[in-house]
């Protein structure tokens, strides 16, 4: 069965497509524990309820400083509208039609930060958004699961195709509402690029952060504690 979707609407294939095909870190630093600054507070509740801005969001995401020495802004990429076709995926394929139109991770309010590390191809995307906390939830649920529901599939954009094998990971349920994480690894050309990817609901915001798996593990907490600091 094949399907045809924007790359625009589905946003999180969309951007592990676009990683270097170069990448096959496996290596992951263990996730550390959340540090006190997480403790809960009174105001959380209704801190947790409010959706932000876009500008906002912008303000909450990791920086250069946050990361640490050898980080590199990475270069936006021109927009570009090839069209995704989904090969062997049934799951992906029933979100074709809602997400055509637009309708998955389609969400207001967005901010995006991508980084290069020490010069190679290692990188770590942070995205966030902010939208009803049954919006966030029900939106990157059906992807994830989606996505993880087929061990191997394959995408073509722009012509090309790629071998997708997915695994889904368990999520550290010490942080935030609720949680996801897998592992893909996208191959192509004889090369392969393994990803990590994990998100965070807290209250109305949501985390994804996605990259080589220990760069990911390094920096969630960070990104986390950031996006939903209160003062």
């Amino acid at each position: 069965m094949r399907v045809r979707v924007a790359t625009t609407a589905l946003g999180i294939t969309a951007a592990l497509l676009a990683l270097p095909a170069c990448s096959t870190d496996t290596t992951g630093a263990k996730h550390q524990p959340p540090s006190s600054a997480r403790t809960s507070k009174p105001a959380d509740a209704v801190q947790k309820s409010a959706s932000l801005s876009s500008a906002a969001l912008e303000s909450r995401l990791l920086d250069q400083s946050d990361l640490g020495s050898g980080y590199l802004p990475k270069p936006e990429r021109p927009a570009k509208h090839d069209d995704v076709t989904v090969i062997g995926c049934p799951a992906l394929s029933e979100l074709g039609d809602s997400a055509a139109t637009g309708g998955t991770l389609s969400f207001p309010h967005k901010a995006k930060a991508d980084f290069t590390y020490g010069g190679s191809s290692s990188e770590i995307s942070e995205e966030l958004y902010s939208d009803s906390a049954k919006k966030l939830s029900d939106g990157v649920a059906r992807i994830f699961n989606a996505m993880t529901g087929c061990p191997t599939y394959q995408v073509v954009t722009g012509g090309t195709p790629v071998d997708v094998t997915s695994q889904k990971l368990p999520a550290p349920h010490d942080l935030g509402d609720e949680q996801w994480s897998q592992l893909l690894t996208f191959s192509t050309g004889g090369r392969s690029t393994v990803v990590k990817q994990t998100a965070v609901r807290d209250g109305s915001l949501l985390l994804i952060v996605s990259g080589s798996p220990a760069l990911v593990d390094r920096h969630l907490d960070k990104a986390l504690a950031k996006a939903t600091a209160t003062s």
